[in-house]
């Protein structure tokens, strides 16, 4: 076996050490009141100090938290991140990306061996794919979370309601959904508990809540309680019509959703097929796929770059056919 086998056996290793070691602090229990609590909290700079002056065992983990922490940047990083309720910073997460990227683009540009400009491409390939990867994770996370939060939704109201009904206060009612209901809502609203605990108003509280879940049924029931708050009603009486509400639209949705299932299939395979096509046949035979770049070079990559906006704008045609407001 020579050296390049071994070495591109090191890094396909390193990598799924890499993957295994992100799965594992991703699932792994932080204490709520001084990491989930204080990540969220927004106006407490004193915290964030804190976080900064934290020990790391990484000096360029370390030093990127320092740079991206605090800046608009790190700040989208870190809300995406409480979405998707990954236990990460936002400079760890960063730090992450640049590694993966990085070992992704050194096992493109050595595997391929032909021409300079061949592997360069590899490179960049495998770059792009390093930072894709972890983005789409997120996404996927995020979506994932916010559909399950909202199919507990109705539940919660009803339990709200009968809490309420019951002789319990808001805060009371909150409380019990935290105890009673299953993850995601029950986390979500154990932090609206204790946020409100530590002497944070019920109404920033629930705006902390819609923040890191940017849901349209929770904007509507957030702002019923803090309607009901400011000039009273029956509280129990209006969440009950929403809960109705919603649970209506969550059933049409899901009919809609039935409906245009294959559409939005066909514009995911049919958009994502080439693209794979292209990266596997140019890892397979570079030397095939490089005459594209070939002189006269304009003509195949007019016929790359032509394939490419056809594709987008298919997509996004199909996209908008499947897109039905509720």
């Amino acid at each position: 076996m020579n050296a390049l086998a071994i070495l591109i056996i090191g890094l396909v290793i390193l990598v799924v050490l890499i993957a295994v070691g992100v799965y594992i602090s991703s699932s792994s229990e932080r204490n709520l009141m001084e990491d989930r609590l204080g990540r969220y909290l927004e106006g407490d700079q004193e915290k964030k100090q804190t976080e900064k002056k934290e020990e790391s065992s990484s000096a360029f983990r370390n030093w990127v938290n320092n740079r991206v922490e605090g800046s608009s940047f790190g700040d989208r990083i870190a809300q995406n991140l409480a979405r998707a309720d990954l236990k990460f910073k936002s400079g760890e997460f960063v730090t992450f990306i640049v590694i993966f990227a990085g070992l992704l683009a050194f096992l493109g540009f050595v595997t391929t061996g032909t021409s300079f400009g061949a592997r360069l491409l590899s490179g960049i390939l495998g770059a792009t794919f390093g930072v894709a990867i972890p983005i789409i994770y997120l996404r996927t996370q995020q979506g994932n979370r916010l559909k399950k939060f909202s199919g507990q939704l109705p539940d919660m109201l009803n339990l709200v309601v009968n809490g309420l009904r019951a002789g319990y206060s808001t805060m009371q009612a909150l409380e019990a959904v935290s105890k009673e209901m299953p993850s995601p809502i029950s986390d979500e609203f154990r932090r609206v508990v204790q946020e409100m605990q530590l002497g944070i108003p019920m109404d920033r509280a629930l705006d902390n809540l819609l923040r890191r879940i940017p849901s349209e049924d929770l904007d509507f029931v957030i702002t019923a309680i803090n309607v009901q708050r400011e000039v009273g009603g029956p509280l129990a009486e209006i969440l009950d019509t929403i809960s109705f509400t919603i649970r209506e639209r969550i059933r049409i949705k899901g009919e809609i959703k039935v409906l245009t299932s294959q559409v939005v299939m066909s514009g995911n395979l049919i958009s994502a097929v080439p693209f794979f096509v292209f990266v596997i046949l140019w890892f397979i035979n570079p030397k095939y796929m490089g005459e594209f770049f070939s002189p006269p070079i304009y003509c195949g990559v007019g016929a790359l770059v032509t394939g490419v906006v056809m594709i987008i704008i298919g997509y996004f045609v199909m996209m908008k056919i499947a897109d039905i407001e509720v």
